[in-house]
């Protein structure tokens, strides 16, 4: 009964605050967010907040998970993915939802001890839909990353035709296990989708070459070759030649070449093309 009583005496502050609480709330949260939203933007979401809460309250609920403050909890989610895809850091985001605190308080009756009990329940109430809307912008956060991370990696993972029956993969950056399956992936749809026998695999823009990168090309040779392809692996610097050969790593039968240059003249003859130099120019036939 205590906590439909506090409850009542809340939605009678938050009633009568009305236009001013309203308006007062506008101004701040417009003002935390540096004009970035327009002020009627602002003013429509934090109104929609105001009368979501209202309606949760006035079911002498309080807690922010129950069934009550469903609506609000859309609501806020809502906000928390919007504010994150604007660019807008979490203090920002929260801001919207703490800033009723201050906004109530210039409207509170002096001495009036029902106000400050509800105040207080408030106030304790925002936080926990403050944390909400932080946990509902960090997710959104999550997949928004996530997405930039993947797309990335497929632009950083180009597949090129290089020749009638030749394809090139230009690697740059470190090949772990999550980039090595998009590798693998683009490489094996191109050679079916351009009927290509041929494929290089160029590590010029690969710093280092390990035991796991060797690994992770080696599976991707595997891969190629399960399609009837051939794979040549290009860019094999001095100093990744020591390496590889200080690690003790076999690329078995796998042809490698120093140059993509190389590898592609190397390819050529593989696929029964032949190469002849006229005026220093290279011609196929």
């Amino acid at each position: 009964m205590a906590a439909a009583s506090g409850t009542e005496s809340l939605v009678t502050l938050l009633s009568r605050a009305g236009e001013d609480l309203a308006a007062g709330w506008v101004d701040r949260v417009s003002s935390s967010l540096g004009g970035r939203v327009s002020k009627a933007e602002v003013e429509s979401e934090l109104r929609e907040l105001y009368t979501a809460l209202l309606a949760a309250l006035r079911q002498e609920s309080v807690d922010v998970y129950g069934e009550a403050f469903g609506e609000l909890r859309a609501l806020l989610t809502e906000l928390s993915r919007s504010r994150a895809r604007q660019g807008f850091s979490p203090t920002e985001t929260a801001l919207s939802v703490f800033s009723l605190k201050q906004a109530l308080e210039p409207v509170l009756s002096d001495g009036n001890e029902d106000d400050v009990r509800a105040y207080l329940q408030l106030s304790s109430l925002l936080d926990g839909l403050g944390l909400f809307t932080i946990e509902a912008y960090t997710r959104t956060r999550e997949e928004l990353i996530a997405a930039q991370a993947e797309q990335l990696l497929e632009l950083s993972t180009p597949v090129v035709k290089l020749w009638d029956g030749v394809i090139g993969v230009p690697l740059v950056g470190t090949l772990d296990s999550a980039r090595t399956m998009v590798v693998m992936e683009k490489m094996l749809q191109s050679l079916l989708d351009t009927g290509s026998e041929q494929a290089i695999i160029d590590i010029t823009g690969v710093p280092a070459v390990d035991t796991e990168v060797a690994q992770h090309l080696l599976k991707t040779v595997v891969a190629a070759r399960l399609m009837g392809a051939e794979c040549t692996i290009s860019g094999i610097r001095p100093q990744i030649a020591q390496t590889i050969v200080a690690l003790g790593i076999d690329f078995g039968d796998i042809a490698t070449k120093a140059t993509l240059a190389d590898a592609l003249r190397h390819a050529l003859r593989r696929a029964g093309t032949t190469l002849s130099t006229t005026s220093g120019t290279g011609v196929a036939r």
